[in-house]
């Protein structure tokens, strides 16, 4: 059995987990990962993990993670929207965890987005 202090520590961790995924504010921005089989198979497990682990690590409390299914773009995979308030989404594809902590520092904090890994960058290439 675990002593309370762990089972507490546990607790704390789920939570802020859980509060990262939530989506019931307006003034919010929204990361969207494409969680179906074909994203999953191409690897969006560790991308969404890795979102919610940076968010988490930067204390961002205005930021939301949660999945969808097909968009119907299997072969971008795996395919992440980001949605800043007022703003149209942009959509990121062939994310890799280690693309996320410039995602996040680059766009979702300081408003510019990552154009080279944007679905216009790879449409165009």
């Amino acid at each position: 059995m675990k002593s309370l202090a762990e089972l507490e520590a546990i607790r704390k961790s789920t939570l802020s987990r859980i509060i990262v995924r939530k989506e019931d504010k307006t003034d919010t921005t929204r990361v969207v990962i494409g969680m179906a089989t074909c994203g999953i198979a191409a690897g969006a497990r560790p991308v969404m993990l890795s979102f919610m682990d940076e968010i988490q690590k930067r204390q961002l409390e205005h930021v939301t993670v949660s999945q969808t299914g097909c968009v119907g773009m299997c072969r971008l995979e795996p395919m992440v929207d980001v949605i800043l308030p007022g703003q149209e989404k942009v959509t990121y594809v062939h994310v890799k965890p280690e693309m996320v902590p410039r995602i996040v520092a680059e766009h979702i904090v300081n408003g510019r987005p990552v154009q080279e890994y944007t679905i216009g960058a790879v449409e165009n290439a």
